[in-house]
């Protein structure tokens, strides 16, 4: 049970990105310890992918966001198949133009790959994420590639060729929530997430879990499109507890908390 976490927002909104990122993180940090990572970008450049082999409150004190950032991806990773020693296991993952981020296991990648000639990005990876973003990346974010993976799957990524847009979707077996704000648009694997940002950003949001089977396509803070697919709903697997460390969680908390006292006394 991975966390997954992240942000698409107007050029003109006020929001801190590093400290909305790092409030998100810290929300996020009992889902999973072994792997932690963020990636963001601008809108009309590559995107930068940080990532390291650890908790996040291990990351937390050095995630750094650039003002003109419009857009983050956070990850937490309780891991399932491919080691995280390999970093490109860990998420963010990058396939091609496609960098994204998943909570769920994807039973059939290997299938996936076989069936469209896909190349690994590098060279041992294993995880079966990448499969994810192997499909988007082929058929351009079309919903109807979704529909081949067998799994469980909340998932978010960016596509460097069209670099202002940012995709969540909501497959079987996983929740992905958002939360709507005038200039921006969060999203979370928990409510208690967006709750949480909501109090350290400052923000007021409009919240609601998507659907399984939505894609929304979400550009500078605002949802611009919503499409359905048929996510296989055979696909099922033993119940996993939601809270995977509950010590990471607890220790990244006491350090946002840390963190953001001297943004909240001025």
């Amino acid at each position: 049970m991975c966390g997954i976490a992240g942000y698409s927002l107007n050029p003109d909104s006020r929001v801190v990105r590093t400290l909305a990122a790092q409030t998100l993180l810290a929300a996020i940090a009992e889902r999973g310890s072994d792997a932690v990572g963020y990636a963001y970008g601008n809108g009309d450049a590559s995107v930068s992918i940080h990532k390291q082999r650890t908790g996040a409150s291990e990351l937390l004190e050095s995630v750094t966001v650039p003002a003109e950032a419009t857009q983050v991806l956070l990850h937490v990773r309780d891991y399932t198949k491919g080691h995280p020693s390999l970093a490109a296991n860990n998420h963010p993952i990058r396939h091609g133009s496609v960098i994204g981020i998943h909570n769920g296991i994807i039973a059939n990648d290997e299938e996936i790959f076989e069936r469209h000639g896909f190349e690994r990005a590098e060279r041992g990876m294993t995880v079966d994420s990448e499969a994810i973003f192997a499909l988007v990346e082929s058929a351009d974010s079309k919903p109807a590639a979704l529909e081949e993976l067998y799994g469980s799957l909340a998932t978010a990524w960016v596509d460097e060729r069209d670099p202002a847009v940012l995709s969540l979707a909501r497959g079987v077996g996983r929740p992905l929530w958002i939360g709507e704000g005038r200039s921006e648009l969060l999203f979370a694997s928990t409510r208690q997430a967006l709750e949480l940002a909501e109090r350290y950003a400052g923000l007021r949001l409009h919240k609601r879990q998507l659907s399984e089977g939505s894609l929304v396509t979400v550009a500078e803070g605002q949802v611009v499109a919503t499409e359905a697919f048929k996510p296989d709903r055979s696909f099922t697997e033993e119940p996993l507890a939601a809270v995977r460390a509950p010590e990471e969680g607890l220790q990244s908390l006491r350090r946002l908390a840390a963190i953001a006292a001297p943004a909240h006394a001025r």
